[in-house]
């Protein structure tokens, strides 16, 4: 297979998008897609499908890929680190034939410019539909190697790039920083990155370290797509973490981190406004911000 610096060539850029996942485009007040993409087509360039297998596609993701518009796949139901189980394992491991032909119909239907997802816990013990516990990974070297061979085994069974991306986290439990981690990571599944900055920066908050901690030796080229949402600082008897709200108040460590991201991951194609619960005109402000930063 060749190497990433080659097949990241292939991928397409695909702009600003939006993400999204079963209902939430239907919840009140909730993002009109098909008026954002009619009056602000620059800020709709595409969506990114947040898919449980047992769910599939709500009706606007099916009238969004029935109109051949482009999309990604973000799965919310595989857990990627890849633990030595014996056979007598009742609970295997996530790549089971169901979930494994189920991924590969949509795929084909749907035809995403890639799959990416949380390379955390979403369930704990056998998989259940709505379960989407998302627990982050150990952040240990061992930890790295179990999910850069899922990132290589997802990226075999179904022909796409994978691109595996930080998860939110108010305790993270590792030896490791996170940057390190998925650096480890993308270097030994040979694979982008999918760079939540919204995430990074709850990690660097309730950890105590700068916003632009561990960037200095993060090698930005691995990142393809990059997430930014609001986030709420909450205080709990004496302990500050961030909420990952999806709203649209961008915390100002978020932006610092994209600022400094975007202007040096030159392999970056896609950039998500995790905003998908929020009024079209609530939303236009973040979107300016985001397309200012990129272009210049």
């Amino acid at each position: 297979m060749r190497s990433f610096a080659h097949r990241v060539v292939d991928l397409p850029c695909l702009g600003l998008g939006v993400s999204t996942e079963f209902g939430a485009f239907r919840v009140d007040r909730g993002l009109d897609i098909a008026a954002l993409h009619r009056d602000h087509p620059r800020y709709a360039a595409f969506v990114e499908l947040g898919v449980e297998i047992e769910k599939g596609l709500d009706d606007d993701a099916r009238a969004w890929v029935g109109a051949g518009r482009p999309v990604t796949y973000h799965f919310l139901d595989i857990n990627l680190d890849l633990l030595d189980r014996t056979d007598d394992d009742d609970d295997g491991d996530d790549f089971d034939e169901r979930w494994v032909t189920r991924t590969r119909t949509l795929v084909d239907d749907a035809k995403p410019a890639w799959l990416c997802g949380d390379a955390g816990l979403w369930h704990f013990g056998p998989r259940d539909r709505g379960h989407m516990l998302l627990l982050p990974p150990i952040l240990t070297d061992e930890g790295a190697s179990e999910i850069a061979r899922g990132v290589a085994r997802l990226r075999e069974l179904t022909g796409k790039e994978v691109l595996p991306e930080n998860p939110p986290g108010t305790a993270f439990v590792g030896d490791l920083h996170l940057l390190d981690f998925f650096g480890r990571v993308a270097e030994r599944a040979d694979t982008g990155l999918l760079l939540d900055v919204a995430h990074l920066a709850m990690f660097q908050h309730v950890t105590g370290r700068d916003a632009l901690d561990g960037l200095d030796r993060f090698d930005c080229s691995r990142v393809v797509e990059i997430h930014v949402a609001g986030g709420t600082v909450r205080d709990v008897e004496g302990f500050s973490c961030i909420d990952d709200t999806h709203g649209t108040d961008v915390l100002e460590e978020t932006w610092r981190i994209f600022d400094h991201v975007v202007a040096r991951a030159h392999n970056l194609k896609a950039v998500v406004f995790e905003c998908e619960r929020n009024a079209n005109d609530a939303v236009l402000d973040g979107f300016a911000r985001l397309d200012t930063s990129w272009r210049r």
